[in-house]
């Protein structure tokens, strides 16, 4: 499953610089002529295809992109200085829409790949282009063309970097609202999330990634049972999964043992590859006991699982542990980047 991140920007090219209308001035050249240049080209807006960005947060807070003006012409016919044309930045993936005509004008979907959304104003003429036989001194000129100016739906097909696992009431939605601006719905009685929440973490200024819960998923998902089979199919796209646990169930039967055996058996069943995707437990609710008390659990169902892979004993509630689980997410993250990054370049190389 995809989820859609969009932002609207206005992107406004830069306008022509205007011609210039001169006469030569010199000793003993008393009719020179005209000698205006012509006014330099605006700038463009580009977008440009960033494999390190992941979502369109940034644009949430700038949404005007001006580009710059083209530099007046000038006298003994020099033409203005083009105006510097303007990059941004976008995640692959991203389809950009023209809002007043709903036009698509193009897809962004590998690193580098640009596309031109305003392009810059033509400069204006200056008096040199205007002389003619019969009008030897002209002192017309005309004034540089507007830039594109332009309002922008950007469209990103997001893929979640980390997807949450559990049982219904394991704490995934309150986990996203703790690490993310997303605010799904969470009571204090059990039930299960009806559509995927999505949450952007933002783990410093630079550093971003995209967790998304999988809610629906109880024994006999793999087979349709309840939502699970829709979103067993989104899991299949990311990078990193989290396996939540409550600590503290409400019911003193239920076993946390016995939800983490089960939860994997319908990752395998649904597809085998799934049980070797990385895959992390998180051991959620700690703040319902003694610091002491969480660490005896913790640690009796790590030995009954056997578990190999990082672990963590966090509150979703209250934020313990999140700022460390989120950092560890992110750097796993970067270097799973960095190893595609190399094994493209050694196929490229071969």
């Amino acid at each position: 499953m995809k989820f859609v991140d969009e932002a609207d920007i206005r992107v406004a090219a830069g306008a022509g610089g205007n011609g210039c209308a001169s006469f030569r001035r010199e000793k003993f050249v008393p009719f020179g002529g005209p000698n205006g240049g012509d006014g330099g080209g605006g700038g463009s807006v580009w977008l440009i295809a960033d494999e390190n960005l992941n979502t369109l947060i940034d644009f949430r807070h700038q949404r005007l992109f001006k580009a710059q003006r083209g530099i007046n012409g000038m006298s003994q016919e020099m033409t203005g200085a083009r105006g510097e044309d303007l990059e941004i930045r976008v995640p692959v993936g991203t389809s950009v829409i023209n809002v007043d005509t709903e036009e698509l004008i193009g897809d962004l979907v590998s690193h580098g790949e640009r596309l031109l959304v305003a392009k810059g104003g033509d400069g204006g003429r200056g008096n040199i282009h205007f002389k003619t036989s019969t009008n030897r001194a002209p002192r017309k000129f005309t004034e540089g063309w507007p830039g594109e100016d332009r309002v922008l739906r950007l469209e990103l097909k997001l893929l979640a970097d980390v997807g949450l696992l559990g049982f219904p009431n394991a704490g995934k939605s309150t986990l996203i609202r703790q690490i993310s601006a997303a605010r799904p719905r969470v009571a204090d009685y059990p039930f299960t999330t009806l559509y995927p929440n999505l949450g952007v973490v933002r783990v410093d200024l630079e550093r971003s990634f995209v967790v998304a819960d999988i809610p629906g998923l109880i024994e006999g998902a793999a087979d349709g049972a309840g939502l699970g089979i829709q979103f067993l199919r989104h899991v299949e796209r990311t990078g990193l999964l989290l396996h939540l646990v409550d600590m503290a169930p409400l019911d003193e039967q239920t076993d946390p043992f016995t939800q983490v055996r089960a939860i994997e058996r319908e990752l395998k069943r649904f597809n085998p590859e799934l049980i070797a995707r990385p895959r992390w437990l998180v051991l959620n609710k700690a703040d319902l006991m003694e610091p002491a008390e969480a660490q005896r659990r913790a640690k009796a169902l790590l030995r009954r699982l056997r578990w190999k892979a990082p672990w963590f004993v966090i509150s979703g509630a209250t934020g313990f542990g999140t700022i460390a689980l989120c950092r560890e997410v992110m750097d796993a993250l970067q270097l799973q980047r960095r190893e595609r990054s190399s094994a493209a370049a050694a196929d490229a190389g071969d």
